[in-house]
């Protein structure tokens, strides 16, 4: 092997080890993100003696800051929708389905206090990471699927899969015939409606 061929080969051996660093690290560092959240969340839920309405309002702290809530909004829209609208109602539509988002998100993870979490091993798809977990209590195994990219150096999770059902896809099922019908404002008048019931 002459030195040219030898130092080609060596640069692509370099670069296909460093590749699978990378991706294995990735993977580690949104697992391990994810976990400090959840496992942070679950330890609220566990207080006897903290108000419902006070633990609520604590895991929402921890928990939001990791779903990158412009994101998602965007992907329950879809490219058929969400290039038509405004900056004004592109904001005004991020902000109705956060509060949505969030006020659903807490309210099925506050019904969760003796279960624990199954983390299982992340699954890397180029840049993004797939986390599976299972909450397990006494009578029941409930699977969720935590999908997460990274945005400026921190994980964020776009999408949630519970029992196989995508949170994204389930928003867009309900999304999509109102606007077939209707009007972009005819929907955020249901999601206030939601928001304000």
């Amino acid at each position: 092997m002459n030195t040219s061929i030898k130092i080609f080969y060596n640069a692509v051996l370099g670069l296909f080890i460093l590749s699978h660093t990378v991706a294995a690290d990735d993977k580690t560092t949104a697992e391990n993100a994810l976990k400090s959240k959840l496992n942070t969340a679950i330890a609220v839920l566990q207080k006897e003696d903290v108000d419902l309405q006070v633990k609520t309002k604590e895991i929402e702290e921890i928990m939001a800051p990791m779903f990158d809530f412009s994101l998602m909004t965007k992907l329950t829209l879809g490219r058929n929708y969400w290039p038509k609208l405004n900056n004004g109602d592109r904001q005004r539509f991020i902000k109705l389905f956060t509060q949505v988002f969030k006020t659903s998100y807490l309210q099925k993870l506050i019904r969760y206090t003796d279960e624990k979490i199954i983390f299982e091993a992340p699954i890397q798809i180029k840049e993004k990471v797939q986390i599976p977990t299972h909450l397990v209590s006494k009578d029941q195994k409930t699977s969720i699927l935590y999908k997460l990219y990274e945005s400026q150096n921190k994980w964020k999770i776009y999408d949630i899969e519970i029992q196989g059902v995508s949170i994204i896809r389930s928003y867009r099922s309900q999304f999509i015939p109102i606007l077939q019908n209707g009007t972009i404002e005819d929907l955020m008048q249901e999601l206030e409606k939601s928001v304000n019931n």
